[in-house]
């Protein structure tokens, strides 16, 4: 699947200081430490609606990951998975009368203008469910045979892994048994489907329904599942120990849970990843923002209305990326003006000494991504620049890379 076209990133003098993140499985903020290439997985989108600015909040966490190891001197080897065949992505096909694949394809499409846009740095790799369905069967199979995953008896064609063959199952969410009922029941599972083991067994394979795409493999007509998708296309581009797994908060439990358990217990190795790392949720009129609720504030529309997509990543950053926040058109005014400040603070012709600047930011978002005071520290050169003034002929042009580089936001 096609990825879009990433921004240059500008090279900064010295070099970045190592990642320090939240990972969800300890409870801490722990040191990454990646080899001389960095493997980070993001979990994509299901494109039956546009992206709204939950989506953008988890991209833009994890696209700072991405520059502050590049700016550390490490490569980045970015895996994206897009879910193009599930269950509602075909339920709004149905019901707006549109055929599946088309739907998904206008919203991919407009996810990756989103992106660029935004000036997130694309994946490696950007992969379609559709495209690895092969990846996926091979994966069932495995799982098949070792009698980690069965099938029900029913005729459906429905295969289901057990999570009873999980030695370290829940693990990474240390949720307790009810908690997970409850979320696997609000998030795509079955609890109550007849004829399985265990109430928390997900879906692996959906035999073919009338009416329903489906494809031809060893385990039968049909479609893979959510979870097994992104192990597959993980495993097959990253290996086992991945240094992130990220995506938001909401995909804590199930889908990391299990996604990670089909790996382990496929390959035999522990951990699926080292860190991994969740974004919070972006609300609005007091509630998280999502398709389910309608309750959406899309990037596009935001596009559209002439918003500078470079007020949007302001915006977003100014809150700490693990927490739930609301959106605001007092937040985007207060963007739009900082934005304005850092502009006419980096046109001066000179400007107070950037060294300390460029230390103190690669400092912050060194430390789980403090987005909160890395903006301030850039607050505080422009505000003495404007007011004060300064001798440094390049100081204004190093605070224009620094915010690039490290923030991903274009003041020019």
């Amino acid at each position: 699947m096609q990825s879009w076209p990433g921004p240059p990133i500008p090279k900064l003098p010295g070099r970045g200081l190592p990642l320090r993140l939240f990972d969800s499985a300890t409870g801490q903020v722990r040191p990454t430490a990646p080899g001389a290439t960095a493997r980070m997985y993001v979990c994509g989108i299901t494109p039956y609606d546009a992206t709204h600015l939950g989506h953008a909040a988890t991209y833009l966490a994890f696209d700072l990951v991405n520059r502050v190891w590049r700016d550390g001197g490490h490569e980045v080897h970015f895996v994206e998975n897009v879910t193009d065949i599930d269950d509602p992505l075909l339920e709004r096909a149905v019901r707006d009368h549109d055929d599946w694949m088309v739907l998904g394809m206008r919203e991919t499409a407009l996810f990756r203008e989103d992106m660029t846009a935004l000036r997130i740095v694309p994946p490696r790799d950007y992969i379609g469910a559709v495209e690895s369905i092969d990846e996926a069967v091979a994966l069932i199979v495995a799982l098949l045979d070792s009698g980690t995953a069965y099938r029900l008896d029913d005729g459906s064609g429905d295969v289901y892994y057990d999570v009873t063959r999980a030695e370290r199952f829940g693990y990474e969410s240390g949720l307790s048994t009810e908690t997970m009922l409850t979320l696997f029941a609000e998030r795509g599972g079955d609890p109550d489907r007849a004829g399985k083991r265990n109430r928390l067994d997900p879906h692996l394979w959906r035999g073919a329904r009338p009416d329903e795409p489906s494809w031809e493999s060893p385990v039968g007509r049909g479609r893979p599942g959510w979870h097994i998708e992104c192990t597959a296309i993980a495993l097959n581009r990253l290996g086992m120990a991945i240094d992130v797994q990220g995506g938001g908060s909401d995909l804590l439990f199930p889908h990391h849970e299990m996604s990670a358990a089909h790996a382990e217990s496929v390959t035999g190795d522990w951990p699926f990843a080292r860190h991994y790392v969740h974004a919070g949720m972006i609300g609005l009129d007091g509630a998280k923002m999502s398709k389910s609720r309608g309750n959406l504030v899309f990037v596009s529309r935001l596009r559209g209305d002439k918003v500078d997509p470079m007020a949007i990543r302001t915006a977003l950053l100014a809150g700490h990326y693990r927490e739930d926040r609301p959106w605001t058109a007092g937040l985007l005014d207060q963007a739009q003006s900082r934005l304005a400040t850092w502009r006419e603070a980096v046109a001066l012709d000179a400007g107070p000494d950037a060294r300390a600047l460029l230390d103190d930011v690669r400092r912050q978002l060194a430390d789980d991504l403090d987005t909160v005071n890395a903006l301030s520290t850039v607050d505080r050169w422009a505000t003495e620049a404007l007011h004060r003034g300064g001798r440094d002929a390049d100081a204004p042009r190093l605070v224009q890379d620094i915010v690039d580089a490290l923030l991903g936001i274009s003041l020019s």
